[in-house]
């Protein structure tokens, strides 16, 4: 029975840091684009330029 004495205390405080590191979170902006980190899988990147032409070739 004497563990509850050091168990609520210590969730509490493991609670209150769980609320200041979501409300930091959210007031650094974590939280403001949901959407597009998952659309930016979808989007095809340029396509490297080829670097194995020779320079006659290249035009310059």
């Amino acid at each position: 029975m004497s563990i509850l004495y050091v168990l609520i205390p210590l969730g509490l405080v493991l609670v209150a840091f769980g609320a200041w590191a979501f409300f930091w979170a959210v007031g650094s902006g974590q939280f403001d684009d949901l959407d597009t980190p998952g659309w930016s899988v979808l989007v095809d990147e340029e396509q490297p330029k080829d670097a194995t032409k020779r320079p006659e070739e290249t035009g310059t």
